[in-house]
């Protein structure tokens, strides 16, 4: 397929564009970052995830988009990028020399969880179970209350069965809380278990995405970290923590109240979820034939 050509002054414009909305998203994480506060929420995707404000600040087309103009800027450095004439491209030979076994990983991963059978059923009780049986001072987010208090939200992991899915999330589980779980997830087991349900599948698309950077336009980078940014939201509200003083309303998800309106979320960032790996899956595509994209090798951490 013959590569697109974009005017010096149409890819300057949606470069521009791209960086105004990251510093949008991401300027209040890092004034606190400067001023040493911390927000258990908006500054997630930033401690979480290693990928750097920086880094998401920077514009990628993707492959086969020439940028005119650009061979004498300092774009035509930046690694996995080549000149054409007075333009620069993606360098796909090189990217896939480099991390070929990344797209390899990430295209049998969201293949895989884009293929199952979604599941609401865990009313985001990881967050519970990862407070199971400590103090209140032991807390990853100690300086807020637990809502029911550490009885009582000892008292709502005991009386529900627990079906986490996603090992990321089951990692954090406290010891106590981990033989609770219906599943023992694995990462070998990953790309195994992993389905469209689950909010930390649909908030890792986000991760797949910034891996397979520069190879990944980035208006699909930031349409992933906007969801990722929603989901940690409703994470948050739905878990013991009392984040009122914040402006969270609680999903009291204790209740059968509180159980719909997280099920109803949930099933509406499922559906978004589905819809970026589909357009993560096109973007592999592109980097090489669908067919040299589907390897039989098992599935290996990037």
């Amino acid at each position: 397929m013959e590569d697109r050509v974009l005017a010096g002054g149409e890819w300057e414009s949606a470069e521009a564009a791209h960086q105004a909305r990251v510093d949008a998203a991401t300027t209040g994480h890092l004034r606190r970052r400067e001023g040493g506060r911390r927000h258990p929420v908006e500054d997630f995707l930033f401690t979480y995830y290693s990928h750097r404000p920086a880094q998401l600040r920077r514009w990628h087309p993707g492959p086969g988009v020439v940028l005119e103009g650009a061979a004498g800027l300092p774009r035509a450095s930046w690694r996995f990028y080549r000149a054409e004439g007075d333009g620069v491209v993606l360098d796909t030979d090189a990217f896939l020399g480099s991390r070929g076994e990344t797209v390899d990983f990430v295209s049998r991963l969201v293949r895989a969880t884009a293929a199952r059978q979604a599941q609401f059923g865990c009313f985001g009780l990881h967050e519970w179970a990862m407070v199971y049986r400590l103090g209140e001072e032991e807390v990853r987010h100690a300086g807020w209350p637990l809502r029911l208090g550490a009885a009582g939200t000892d008292a709502v992991v005991e009386s529900h069965q627990i079906r986490c899915s996603h090992y990321d999330a089951f990692r954090f589980y406290t010891p106590p809380a981990r033989s609770l779980n219906l599943l023992q997830p694995t990462r070998e087991a990953q790309a195994a278990l992993e389905q469209p349900g689950c909010l930390h599948a649909a908030m890792d698309c986000y991760k797949w995405a910034y891996k397979l950077s520069p190879a990944v336009p980035s208006d699909l980078v930031m349409d992933c970290f906007d969801l990722a940014r929603e989901i940690r939201e409703l994470d948050m509200r739905a878990s013991p923590y009392d984040l009122t003083e914040l402006g969270y309303e609680p999903v009291r998800i204790e209740t059968p109240e509180g159980k719909a309106q997280y099920a109803a979320a949930q099933r509406g960032f499922a559906a978004r979820g589905q819809a970026l790996r589909q357009r993560l899956l096109a973007a592999i595509d592109a980097l090489r034939p669908a067919a040299d994209a589907e390897v039989s090798a098992p599935a290996r951490r990037p």
